[in-house]
């Protein structure tokens, strides 16, 4: 079925994912119209009912093995996938329990087209059901103060040490991250979700529900994609915030651009993204388009780099997944140890964050995003969550990388109407 943006009232969209947030699987894909190299995602809603678990595929293994013909899926990887990659463990707190990974089947899912949305499977009723979803003015959120899973003091202690652990040669560049979160909390998911999408558009958002557990996300970065043989990954590493005026972003955007620190985190990246490219590519075909790019978003500059490269005729998703996951952006190099030591230092699993979520077409095209700027929250404990993070190098200012993940946290901070313990 298709219909014409031109007969939908304008928060068609809004009243389509309340429609999608009452089942217990959806996911929806935003782009916020955001003009990004290569392309944001595709707009995109999924739902399913309570039924379609059978169908769904919760594990690396399972979807190696399904056999099921070409349909359209989409769903989550959580950080934790990397225990089924490598020989690694987490033991650290987790207040969300997420499977460590669904893909699902859609019974009903719509694609947005320049002019028109396409409705497809189970159509009947559909359009009418999301025409009369009400749209009640809900109050902002009040969320309590947020803890720290890891207090400050603490938190500089780690880039210290993590500094002795680069002199010693245990690793490069490691991706340090720490939990805020609040407990008990009540919250309209959908409300906060498009909250967060007005202060902070991003080319690669998510709404996500799995029964109690929702991830709202505003992520700026591509993890990777598949077009035909062609994969693509664009990892970010580096970020100044923006300035107030006209000629002090432009002052912004040149500090950030001649940054030696910056820089050397997003070659590093692009190395090991380059690495793990080419273990699912054609001999001689990993190339970077582009290195050092500069792209504004509403807080920040963002340094993004694209890496590409010719996949081997019979390289599957989870070839490119077991190659690539998680991405290199948020472990560190080498990937391994940076993953070892980012579980001695951490006080929290990771979850959804610094994982991923994503669609893939029949044909086995696919886009995948890295979660980061995203709140997780579990409806039924009332668990509300935040992570953010930074690239430790042995150059990094413990007191200036703290900073930074203040910085990322400012637009979450904002929609929650929150403020953090940094005790």
């Amino acid at each position: 079925m298709l219909v014409s943006l031109a007969d939908l009232p304008a928060d068609f969209r809004w009243r389509a994912v309340q429609w999608a947030a009452q089942f217990p699987h959806c996911a929806y894909f935003e782009s916020n119209d955001a003009a990004y190299p290569e392309g944001p995602f595709r707009r995109i809603l999924a739902v399913a009912s309570a039924q379609a678990q059978a169908q769904a595929v919760e594990s690396l293994a399972a979807l190696e093995a399904d056999t099921s013909p070409a349909v359209f899926r989409c769903g989550f990887i959580t950080y934790d996938v990397k225990n089924n990659i490598e020989a690694l463990s987490s033991h650290n707190a987790d207040g969300m329990g997420w499977p460590r990974l669904h893909f699902f089947a859609p019974e009903t899912w719509l694609c947005w087209r320049e002019d028109a949305v396409e409705v497809h499977g189970a159509t009947a009723g559909v359009l009418a059901q999301i025409l009369a979803q009400l749209l009640p003015a809900t109050p902002a959120p009040h969320v309590p103060v947020l803890r720290p899973r890891l207090p400050r003091a603490e938190y500089l202690r780690a880039v210290e040490a993590i500094r002795t652990d680069i002199l010693n040669g245990e690793v490069y560049e490691l991706n340090l991250c720490q939990e805020f979160y609040a407990e008990q909390v009540s919250l309209n998911p959908v409300d906060v979700f498009w909250r967060l999408m007005a202060a902070s558009p991003a080319p690669f958002a998510g709404f996500v529900r799995w029964h109690d557990r929702f991830l709202l996300c505003a992520s700026p970065e591509r993890f990777v994609a598949r077009r035909g043989q062609r994969l693509l990954s664009q990892p970010i590493k580096g970020t100044i915030r923006r300035g107030a005026t006209p000629a002090e972003d432009e002052q912004q955007r040149n500090a950030l651009l001649h940054d030696e620190k910056e820089r050397a985190e997003n070659l590093m990246i692009v190395d090991l993204v380059r690495n793990d490219l080419a273990r699912v590519a054609q001999t001689g075909t990993v190339r970077v388009p582009e290195l050092f790019g500069l792209y504004p978003f509403r807080h920040l500059w963002q340094m993004i780099s694209t890496v590409e490269a010719t996949a081997r005729p019979d390289a599957t998703l989870v070839d490119v997944l077991r190659a690539a996951f998680p991405m290199g952006s948020m472990t560190g190099a080498p990937k391994i140890r940076a993953m070892q030591l980012i579980e001695h230092y951490e006080n929290a699993r990771r979850g959804l964050y610094s994982g991923s979520i994503g669609y893939v077409w029949p044909n086995g095209d696919c886009d995948f995003n890295v979660v980061i700027r995203s709140l997780q929250y579990r409806q039924d404990t009332g668990y509300l969550s935040f992570q953010v993070g930074s690239a430790i190098t042995f150059d990094s200012d413990p007191e200036r990388e703290y900073e930074e993940c203040l910085l990322k946290a400012k637009a979450l901070l904002e929609v929650l109407g929150a403020t953090i313990n940094e005790q």
